[in-house]
């Protein structure tokens, strides 16, 4: 049976076999012993995006008290879900869209990871807890690579076309709507307008 690990654009956690391109991990441990999930779907702030393989680490998912381990479809899809690059595994990425931010003018030049993680992070697990209602947004205003929701679907932006987001990768592309709900936080959305380029599904080539 698959695991509750797959994690949707709009930061929810699900059942389903498909894995993704990419892991991570929401800062520690929030599974049980049974390695179903509490409650609270995250541990701490440090919401990070991790590639699948790593000096050829290999581990048990869920472990007893370790962090728990997550899967997206793709990193445009972890960005949405309120995640970032990991410093460790993907230090030139984490970099990249660090100093993007930095350029942007969107952090200063001394901001650390944990400054990201609060306005990132932060952002989604004010959305998640009912504390903050998504933002209504034009998705013509929206960088490429970030996500939007209109009537519970999600979509990614991609120039003057949306395409429609499952676990199992994205539809055809299809006119931008006038309006929808922003998905990916704020500072990721300055992050990709500056530069920053997420990895994206195969089938956004199709």
């Amino acid at each position: 049976m698959p695991l509750q690990n797959r994690v949707d654009p709009f930061g929810l956690v699900h059942t389903v076999p498909a894995r993704g391109l990419f892991m991570g991990n929401r800062g520690g441990c929030f599974h049980r012993a049974d390695r179903t999930l509490k409650d609270r779907r995250w541990a701490s702030r440090q919401w990070i995006i991790c590639v699948l393989d790593f000096k050829d680490r290999k581990r048990a998912l869920m472990q007893p008290g370790l962090y728990t381990e997550l899967f997206f479809m793709d990193e445009a899809t972890a960005l949405a879900g309120g995640h970032r690059p990991c410093f460790e595994c993907r230090r030139a990425d984490a970099a990249a869209f660090r100093q993007a931010l930095i350029t942007h003018g969107a952090i200063n030049a001394g901001a650390r990871a944990g400054d990201m993680d609060r306005l990132i992070a932060g952002e989604m697990q004010e959305v998640l807890t009912g504390v903050r209602a998504r933002e209504v947004i034009s998705p013509a205003g929206l960088p490429d690579g970030a996500m939007y929701a209109v009537d519970g679907t999600a979509y990614l932006k991609m120039g003057d076309h949306a395409l429609a987001w499952s676990f199992d990768g994205y539809e055809p592309t299809r006119p931008l709507h006038a309006h929808g709900l922003r998905l990916t936080p704020g500072l990721t959305c300055e992050a990709l307008r500056a530069g920053f380029k997420p990895v994206l599904h195969p089938t956004t080539n199709t």
